[in-house]
């Protein structure tokens, strides 16, 4: 276990989150609901994302090296125009969307609302696919599973509990742009290690 990558793949994909329409989803049912019956579906939610995308980013190394060190960096790209170029309006409109989708459930109920908004809304997302980058290009799993999990349950935390005191400090706008440019700065990097390997 490698605590530098643990908090590496924890400061990235919490950066990545808190912009997302998930977090909003989040942040919309925690404000109808208990607050920790919403964080625990999200949770739950979450750890099988990072299962499955520690899974296929684990497949991707049996991949030639140079091709996984492509795939990567165009991810990494790929996520830093997203964050940079889609306008934090929409995500916030997807959210709650999402979130006003179902019903207000009681109890039992809210943790699986939670668990299958949250579940259905992040399968491809972003931190889903920079979580498979991770592991493919750190080759720990395990690092990159505490980090992943840890970063997306925080802010899933953050979501249900005060998302809404958090956005009035920090606007979506510059979260957006934070999580852009640490995305250029980790493409860059790849780059760099292409070019050089």
């Amino acid at each position: 276990m490698n605590l530098a990558l643990i908090a590496t793949v924890f400061a990235v994909i919490a950066v990545a989150e808190l912009p997302d329409k998930t977090m909003i989803a989040t942040l919309v049912m925690g404000s109808r609901s208990r607050p920790v019956l919403v964080w625990i579906g999200a949770s739950a939610a979450f750890a099988v994302h990072v299962t499955v995308a520690v899974v296929a980013g684990h497949l991707l190394t049996l991949l030639p090296h140079r091709a996984v060190e492509i795939v990567v960096t165009v991810l990494f790209l790929a996520g830093a125009a997203y964050l940079l170029f889609v306008p934090e309006k929409k995500e916030e409109e997807k959210g709650e969307a999402e979130a006003a989708s179902v019903a207000s459930p009681a109890g039992f109920g809210v943790v699986v609302t939670a668990f299958g908004v949250i579940l259905i809304g992040e399968i491809g997302d972003l931190t889903q696919l920079l979580t498979v980058n991770l592991a493919a290009k750190y080759h720990q799993p395990l690092s990159v599973f505490i980090g992943a999990l840890a970063a997306l349950m925080s802010v899933a935390a953050l979501g249900a509990f005060g998302g809404r005191a958090l956005l009035r400090i920090l606007p979506v706008g510059v979260i957006r742009r934070i999580g852009g440019l640490v995305l250029v700065g980790f493409a860059a990097y790849s780059i760099y290690s292409l070019v050089h390997s």
